[in-house]
């Protein structure tokens, strides 16, 4: 007969949680976590004002020359048009269209003198026959926010609209007009980009000469202003930069489109004349 007592199961003990383990444990993933956070936070950084390039335009100018980074100066302005007005002296000579009046025909004739083949895709900017240069906000004016274009434009052209900006506010000074600036609102596109240009503004074709990235719109509509100081009217600073685009255009720098359903001016620049030196004889 077996006399013998059951053994009992002896009982499993708990652990005793610990918060100095778990500290231990979790510790590298919080600040795991914490420099990632800190990594992708963006900070801004102060531009020195003092030093910033400014650009200058001269008669051996590179495509280096006009491609210059945006600085934070030239990027303040005021939020709207100061009043009252103050009359200026312009010399209108009536209406804009008749004087303005270049076709879409014409201007691509002229554009693919100096102009890129249209960009199919993103594979395409690598294979330009000629070079772009990146258009920025600077002293000469100011470049709009772009939704159906980019901010690229061949050498002339970006060089024309430097001219343009440039004798605009020449014109002002010499008038005591203020500090104002011309508005670019559209430069490169693509053939993707007219397509869904075109399904909101109808003066857009499929022909579009800004594909060739010799064209840009100057609003006419709407101007930048710098300074408070001498506020002037819309039709006064409109008047001014007529009479610089028909200044130029007389001279053959560029062809001009007075827009209508869309408040500006269709430019195209053309390629530049060479003078032959005739030599004399002796």
């Amino acid at each position: 007969m077996n006399t013998a007592q059951p053994t009992r199961k002896k009982r499993k003990q708990r652990r005793r949680f610990s918060w100095r383990k778990t500290l231990c444990l979790f510790l590298p993933l919080f600040m795991f976590i914490g420099l990632c956070i800190v990594m992708c936070v963006p900070h801004e950084k102060e531009h020195d004002i003092e030093n910033t390039p400014v650009l200058k335009l001269g008669r051996n100018a590179t495509v280096h020359d006009l491609e210059v980074d945006t600085v934070s100066r030239y990027l303040r302005k005021l939020d709207s048009m100061p009043e009252p007005t103050k009359r200026i002296k312009v010399n209108y000579f009536g209406n804009l269209r008749p004087f303005f009046n270049d076709s879409n025909y014409i201007h691509w004739n002229e554009a693919e003198k100096i102009g890129i083949q249209p960009l199919t895709d993103t594979r395409s900017h690598w294979q330009l026959k000629r070079p772009i240069v990146k258009v920025t906000t600077n002293p000469d004016f100011y470049l709009d926010t772009l939704i159906f274009s980019r901010p690229y434009l061949v050498p002339e052209a970006a060089a024309a609209l430097h001219e343009i900006g440039h004798r605009f506010r020449d014109t002002l000074n010499m008038r005591g007009g203020g500090d104002y600036r011309i508005k670019v609102t559209s430069l490169l596109r693509t053939p993707k980009t007219v397509k869904r240009l075109r399904r909101r503004n109808r003066n857009a074709v499929d022909s579009s000469v800004h594909q060739l990235g010799t064209t840009f719109d100057i609003s006419y509509a709407s101007f930048i202003a710098n300074s408070a100081e001498h506020p002037r009217s819309i039709d006064d600073l409109k008047g001014i930069l007529a009479e610089v685009l028909k200044a130029m255009r007389e001279e053959g720098k560029i062809l001009v489109k007075y827009e209508v359903g869309q408040p500006c001016f269709h430019i195209t620049a053309c390629k530049p004349k060479t003078t032959k030196v005739v030599k004399k004889k002796k």
